[in-house]
Formats: structure tokens, sequence, C-alpha cells
């Protein structure tokens, strides 16, 4: 069976490179005689693959030596109660929600202290992002949340809201290393690799210094602290061992494309080209403001359910899988992430082309 074009959200398409590096590593990975998933932890082999996937992704994002970077388990999710438990030392903090993820996270953060939403574009479906230029602060805020790139809605900050001096706390994992990103405006960058750079299992977080400390909220459980990670160098525990070993595969092949610069440009390139079929169809609609649409998720419809019934059946059968929309929203959605060749979105249009022309 030859491979399809997969536009799942999450878990995600890899590059086709680093699979097939990793199965030639399978059996044997370079003279052990074993394979990356039977190797302990505290071997010099994992050891070394650690720290290379650390230092290649302190290179990609030019992290500064104030942030440390853990690999950590339990998804976003895990986030949400994380960052309260470490960061909540007034009890207050500010959420911007611009989708079921933001608003999940602020659910959660409310059980450890006063969480507030600044702001919101709940009140249209998520379709846009809210203005962040002069919000309502909180002066004794412990930090201010975002979900920087909404996967389910397909809206992005492209600029990053006024803080007025607190930590940003952001959620990036639908747009981890799509672009270049100033570390420095961050207290907290975080993601599950699940989308954009590796198999599911693995999150990642990027945390400034001076964050982490034994000052937690009181019942913190020694696994939710950070630092007991950082101490730990992300091996308190068994870590998932494979998941980061693809993870620093990904980091080496997007260094050799010529890092963020060079994916930026092509996931620009891959968004025009779905972005201009929608605005100039009679059939299909995206549902996003434009200037706050996602370079990654791009969701669109028909406008008639049974019509974008057809078009997921029709398109599978195409080698186009995994276009349902999110069960909250219905329609479609094209997830194109950083592995997602030009010629899939470009396969995909010439298909909306076709399904126009026999059903518009």
């Amino acid at each position: 069976m030859s491979r399809v074009y997969n536009f799942s959200a999450g878990p995600a398409v890899l590059p086709e490179e680093v699979l097939k590096e990793a199965a030639n590593e399978m059996l044997d990975y370079r003279g052990s005689g074993m394979s990356v998933m039977e190797m302990s932890h505290r071997s010099s082999s994992f050891e070394t693959i650690i720290r290379n996937a650390e230092r290649d992704l302190r290179t990609l994002l030019e992290i500064p030596e104030d942030y440390e970077v853990l690999f950590l388990q339990g998804g976003a999710s895990l986030q949400f109660s994380m960052i309260p438990m470490n960061l909540m030392k007034q009890r207050k903090a500010d959420y911007i929600v611009t989708g079921q993820w933001a608003k999940k996270a602020w659910k959660e953060a409310e059980k450890y202290g006063e969480a507030r939403v600044i702001a919101s574009s709940e009140d249209r479906t998520f379709s846009y992002i809210p203005d962040v230029s002069d919000l309502p602060v909180s002066e004794d805020a412990d930090y201010i949340y975002i979900c920087e790139n909404n996967t389910i809605y397909g809206t992005k900050f492209h600029k990053l809201p006024d803080t007025k001096g607190k930590p940003l706390v952001a959620d990036v994992s639908s747009c981890f290393l799509s672009e270049p990103a100033d570390i420095t405006q961050y207290g907290i960058m975080y993601g599950g690799v699940q989308k954009n750079i590796g198999p599911a299992g693995v999150t990642i977080v990027i945390i400034r210094k001076d964050l982490i400390s034994d000052d937690v909220l009181s019942g913190t459980p020694t696994m939710m602290r950070y630092k007991i990670h950082t101490d730990a160098k992300s091996l308190y525990n068994t870590p998932p061992a494979y998941g980061i070993y693809i993870c620093g595969k990904v980091f080496r092949w997007l260094l050799d494309l010529g890092g963020l610069p060079e994916i930026q440009k092509r996931n620009q390139t891959k968004a025009a080209l779905l972005y201009e079929y929608l605005d100039n169809s009679r059939l299909f609609s995206g549902t996003v403001k434009k200037k706050d649409r996602s370079l990654m998720n791009v969701p669109f419809v028909t406008g008639k359910k049974e019509l974008d019934e057809k078009f997921i059946a029709e398109a599978e059968k195409e080698g186009l899988v995994n276009l349902r929309g999110h069960r909250s929203v219905g329609g479609m959605r094209a997830s194109i992430y950083n592995a997602m060749p030009y010629a899939g979105v470009e396969k995909l249009v010439t298909f909306l082309e076709r399904f126009e022309k026999e059903n518009g």
C-alpha cells in the first residue's frame, strides 16, 4: 500500500526521511545491539540522544541560557494543572480564551485560584483572535495564558498580547517549530509534540529559570513540580524515550532544511495555495477571519452536512485522509504541518476543484 496524505490534526504526519532513518535503526541503534525502545534511559546511548535533542532544539529556537528545556509526559492537558500549581503564587491568573483548549486550561486553573478571562472570541464560535493590544491585566496576576494556535478553529496569534510585564504562558502544541519565535517574550512555551514534532507521548516545556522554584501550591505532587524535572534533567523517572528519540531526528531534519525561517517559507507557500482556492471557491468556504488564519490548521465547509460527508468519503478514496473537522464543529479541516509536503496540498486543491465541478 502506498502512503496516503495524512491531514490529521494529531497524531499527525512525520517526515518520511525521519521514519526511514528510524526504521533502519529499529533493531540495532548505532551498534548498541538493541532498539531505542529497549534501551535504558540511564544508558550513555540515551543520554547522548536526549542531550543532542535539547541542543538542536535550543539551536532551532535560539533558546537563551536562562531558560530550561524539559521533556515531560501527560500532554498539554497535564500542563493545564501543572502551570497554576507552580506559578500561582498570588492565586491569580489571567486567561485569553480563543478555543476549547484554552477554555479547558482556564477551567482547570479555577481549581487553584482566581482565573479571570480577560479576552475571548467565544461570541463568534472562536473564529477570530480578539484585540490583545491593551488588555485589562490584573495587577497581581501571576501570569497571562494563551493557546497560540487553535487546532480546532484554525486561528493563530500573529501578534502576542501585551502582558504588561506579566509572564506569558503559551500552549504552542499545533504551531511548535512552524516559524521562528522570540523565546524571551514567553515565561513558558510548551506543547505536546504529536502535531508537529513527533509521536504522541512527549510534552516539551521551555521555561524561564526564575519561574522554577520549590515555592509551589501546597499539595502539589512531586511529579508536578518543574524543579524536580529540571534538577533531574528530564530524567526523574523513565521518560518517553522513543518519542524523544524521534523528536531529536525531527529537530535535525529541520536544521538540515535551513531551520525555522526555511520551514516558515514552506508553510506559508502551502497555506497560501489552499487559502487562495477557498477564497475563490463558490462551494467551499473558510471559517476564520483572514487576518487570524493559522498556517497549520485550515477548517472549511460546504454549508451542507451531507455534502461535507460526501467530500470526506470521496477524498479518502483519493488517499487524502483525516479531513473530517473536529467533532465539536463539524465540516472539514486540513492540518498541513511541517511534514506535509507541498504535493499533498496540491493534490488536495486539485481534488477540491474536481469535487466543486461535480457538485457545485
